[in-house]
């Protein structure tokens, strides 16, 4: 009997690993991307102790990751007359001792690559240039629709189209992404003589304004400049050069030491974006779709949570589907619908949770006026200070999400 076939809307950086989790499992899964080739656009990823868990789950795939292990937390404020070190901290040297794993930066489009051949080679079909914008469904399958004109069928499809989820849009109509307020100026630059041996993830706290900055390899360095103002699209692109040299020369942070002013002057290409996430779902699915990651639960990036929590999203989903499909064979609605309400049930309020801390985080890093500016800093002090307050939520973040591997 052939094996069933799933539809996965998106092949981002949650389509392929999800496409490869249902291969491994007994199922037929075919990837539809509406860009016309992997992209080249974004700038770097943190891979966290929880998200590199669920890599680690496909064989060969950890170790194909190009990046490089974050081995400190370094933060600075840089306004004039209060400069200096407000928490330099060595836990992630330490997290691959309590979690298993340490931090990773990663450049994205090479992440993104290396996951879409991962996925090539286990012989799973990815169909470029194919926007989803209709989903019919029946008692024991679902058509979906793109915007050639091209249709084709499955079991059941997973949405990992993004923020901009057009399967989203198909199970629960219109909505506007909500923007938070906050921009992000940024680039990938050579290391700069300030990090030397060390390579730390890096916080630079301005007057409403921070830049966070991390190697993605052994000689670059992602970095990211928040502000709030005026709403910019999402769009990734480059900034126009006359723009983007005014910001080197000119910017914000041209001033700024620690290795700032470095980073500005020597990135390759700078872009600019707004920053977005959505108003929060009671349900991921209806009859035989669900969504994962950013189209179920897109969040700003001031905790480093999106992609690892589509990991996550993973994890739980394949597991379920183990867990009331063992045979692989087509489910039925019922079935579909046990293991897409246990799933929300695990998922929601913890991605909700993390959606909301993320605001929150953005928000505190661009605090304006001497007094809010001192109390944070003094804040983040005593909390790093602390030993007990800090074991907890990584604790919570890095291990409670998991059952056990042998349940995937």
């Amino acid at each position: 009997m052939a094996p069933t076939k799933v539809i996965i809307a998106g092949c981002g950086i949650a389509g392929p690993v999800l496409g490869i989790f249902l291969r491994l499992k007994g199922y037929d899964p075919v990837i539809y991307e509406r860009s016309a080739e992997p992209t080249t656009l974004g700038l770097s990823l943190c891979l966290q102790p929880n998200g590199l868990r669920v890599i680690n789950l496909i064989p060969g795939l950890l170790e194909k990751v190009i990046g490089q292990d974050l081995d400190a937390f370094a933060m600075y404020s840089v306004l004039p007359g209060d400069e200096g070190t407000i928490v330099w901290s060595d836990l992630p040297s330490t997290l691959r001792d309590l979690y298993g794993y340490s931090m990773k930066g990663v450049r994205r489009p090479v992440f993104h690559r290396t996951l879409v051949e991962h996925a090539q080679n286990h012989g799973i079909k990815i169909v470029w240039g194919h926007q989803l914008v209709s989903v019919d469904q029946h008692a024991d399958s679902v058509q979906v629709g793109f915007t050639n004109g091209a249709k084709d069928t499955a079991s059941f499809v997973v949405g990992c189209d993004g923020l901009h989820s057009n399967t989203r849009i198909c199970l629960f109509g219109e909505e506007n992404a909500d923007y938070t307020g906050l921009t992000q100026t940024g680039g990938v630059s050579p290391k700069p003589d300030f990090l030397k041996a060390r390579h730390p993830m890096t916080d630079l706290f301005g007057d409403g304004s921070h830049m966070i900055y991390y190697q993605v390899n052994d000689s670059q360095v992602s970095w990211a400049f928040t502000r709030k103002e005026a709403e910019a699209k999402e769009t990734w692109r480059h900034m126009d050069e006359h723009v983007q040299q005014e910001f080197r020369e000119h910017g914000p942070c041209s001033t700024w030491g620690f290795g700032a002013k470095e980073l500005v002057e020597t990135a390759e290409h700078i872009v600019k974006y707004g920053l977005y996430d959505r108003p929060e779902l009671k349900a991921w699915h209806k009859g035989r779709v669900a969504l994962l990651g950013d189209a179920a639960h897109p969040t700003s990036p001031h905790l480093g949570q999106g992609a690892n929590q589509a990991f996550e999203d993973i994890y739980h989903f394949i597991r379920l589907l183990v867990k009331h499909n063992p045979s692989a064979a087509g489910p039925s609605t019922d079935v579909l619908q046990a293991v897409f309400s246990e799933y929300e049930t695990i998922r929601i309020p913890r991605t909700s949770a993390l959606v909301q801390g993320a605001r929150k985080r953005g928000d505190d890093r661009v605090l304006q006026g001497a007094e809010e500016r001192k109390k944070r800093n003094e804040l983040i002090k005593e909390h790093w200070n602390d030993e007990s307050t800090i074991a907890e939520p990584y604790r919570q973040l890095f291990t409670q999400p998991f059952v056990g591997e042998s349940e995937i």
